[in-house]
């Protein structure tokens, strides 16, 4: 794998963040619009397509033939709309060939708010190397890791996806540590949270489970996400 030791790396967060990034932006988060979109092309999906409200989700879903709509506002399921952010709903979903329609609450608006002309990838855990990968090979001066959220386990990917950038073997477990440690963790292990069972922790914790990265295109009301394939 290619490492730079010359790209500058700029850690960011949300929406102002995602608005001041440079040269090439990856768009993090783990739990869970980035896992969600991965495992959604990893299962036969064509394409993901991401807007910033529920409104623009249903109406763009409804436009396409067979999409999928996924959709969450403040971490909670959506009265109506049957798929809640969660890659365990996902991975049982049918998607070969079909477009996955998403809206959450950090992701999707975080990666609209990118600025027109700074190249954008989604990113999580279960893609950070191959994310990492295949940013390098665009030879950016500038690397903008955005985490969507001021979240411990969008700063864990980030970190890590700098590590592997310098060449350095990082240590996901103690990254990922302040997010064990905390109460949020506890709820959501507890099955206590709508709409965000257990197993999506489980589903979204595993590093490096696809060998592809997300770049993100501008489509007119919507970014597009496709799988990159990485050797």
């Amino acid at each position: 794998m290619r490492h730079d030791l010359s790209v500058e790396v700029v850690h960011a967060t949300g929406i102002g963040g995602a608005r001041q990034a440079r040269g090439l932006a990856v768009v993090i988060d783990v739990l869970r619009s980035f896992t969600v979109s991965a495992y959604a092309l990893a299962g036969g999906a064509r394409e993901c397509r991401l807007v910033t409200t529920t409104d623009e989700a249903r109406a763009l879903a409804a436009a396409i033939p067979g999409a999928v709509l996924c959709a969450e506002e403040d971490a909670l399921p959506v009265p109506g709309i049957a798929i809640s952010n969660s890659p365990t709903q996902i991975v049982a979903t049918e998607l070969t060939g079909r477009v996955l329609v998403q809206r959450s609450t950090a992701g999707t608006p975080v990666a609209a708010a990118v600025r027109d002309g700074i190249d954008i990838f989604a990113a999580s855990l279960v893609v950070a190397r191959a994310t990492v990968q295949a940013c390098l090979l665009r030879a950016p001066e500038v690397l903008t890791l955005v985490a969507s959220a001021d979240f411990p386990e969008d700063h864990a990917c980030a970190l890590y996806m700098e590590a592997i950038a310098r060449g350095e073997e990082p240590d996901l477990d103690r990254l990922l540590q302040p997010l064990r440690e905390s109460e949020r963790y506890a709820r959501l292990m507890g099955g206590a949270w709508p709409g965000f069972p257990p197993t999506d922790l489980e589903l979204a914790l595993e590093p490096d489970r696809f060998s592809f990265a997300m770049p993100a295109t501008r489509q007119p009301g919507y970014l597009r996400l496709r799988a990159e394939a990485i050797s």
